[in-house]
């Protein structure tokens, strides 16, 4: 029954991947569609005859000038912009750093969800299996409590089952069993989390990077404007630089702070095991001496 609790929960760790890696195809669609409608509509604006200064309406035979049509203190003429903010930060990016920002997101997201649901007291350490396997011990049944730890699918059942399979062979071979089982675990959960503090590292770099491209794009353009360069275009450079900045450093701060989180709720639940095999299986030790 271990061989097939470890089945199915493999069986859905990769039913769980394979789900998050079709929500990333989504997202990263989703923001070609954004930006190709921001270039489209960028491309209308710069094409559009109409979209220059409106020619002047021949002016009356009279000499005496039109009185201007009054304008609310609180209206002013609109700006043209011709995107929202969201379509001016995908154009901005560009394709090169949009879809890699949004992959990055994407498996934090992913690996915030599959971690916090792999570090849970009822996955590591279900209360109803320390206290079933605490009454079996106090009432002598040893096979009773085996069997229910073996069944179980948690860490705290593996170690268990894991010590008890080597109480016969002495204390010492049963405790180095549950340290093994144990920190092979712990290792895997480390190394799942481990993916946090890469992300962490790695995306203010690639924000870094954007920075450095933008203000190269944005130097480039004043190089070959000479003393009149096109105030657009510079702008679009700098956009860039801020931008990649800031999204890498809005993934890596939560990215870093959540990785933290994650790896000490996982040392106190790893402390929490130690103690109740010890408590449990602490007995054998005297039993050995003797």
């Amino acid at each position: 029954m271990a061989y097939g609790s470890s089945f199915d929960s493999d069986f859905n760790r990769s039913l769980m991947f394979r789900g998050f890696l079709t929500i990333a195809g989504i997202g990263l669609i989703a923001a070609a569609l954004v930006m190709a409608a921001g270039t489209f509509a960028r491309a209308q604006d710069d094409d559009d005859p109409f979209a220059g200064d409106a020619p002047a309406a021949a002016a009356p035979a009279s000499s005496t000038p039109a009185p201007s049509a009054a304008v609310p203190a609180g209206d002013s003429q609109p700006t043209e912009t011709g995107k929202n903010y969201l379509v001016w930060m995908f154009s901005a990016l560009g394709w090169v750093f949009a879809p890699v920002f949004i992959l990055i997101s994407l498996t934090t997201v992913a690996l915030v969800v599959m971690n916090f649901l792999s570090i849970r007291q009822k996955v590591l350490v279900p209360k109803e299996l320390a206290e079933e396997f605490g009454e079996l011990m106090d009432n002598k049944n040893f096979n009773g409590a085996y069997q229910l730890a073996k069944e179980n699918d948690s860490l705290l059942g593996r170690v268990l089952a894991a010590g008890l399979h080597k109480i016969p062979n002495g204390y010492d071979k049963a405790v180095q069993a549950m340290q093994d089982v144990g920190q092979q675990e712990t290792m895997r959960l480390e190394h799942q989390i481990g993916y946090l503090a890469l992300i962490g590292n790695l995306a203010p770099m690639v924000g870094l990077f954007g920075t450095v491209t933008g203000m190269i794009n944005s130097f480039q353009i004043i190089a070959a404007g000479g003393s009149a360069p096109s105030p657009q275009k510079l702008a679009e450079g700098i956009a860039t630089a801020l931008f990649t900045t800031m999204i890498g450093l809005a993934i890596a701060l939560p990215s870093l702070a959540i990785y933290d989180i994650l790896k000490n709720r996982l040392a106190r639940f790893v402390l929490e095991i130690g103690v109740i095999s010890d408590t449990y299986l602490g007995r054998f030790s005297s039993t050995a001496k003797k």
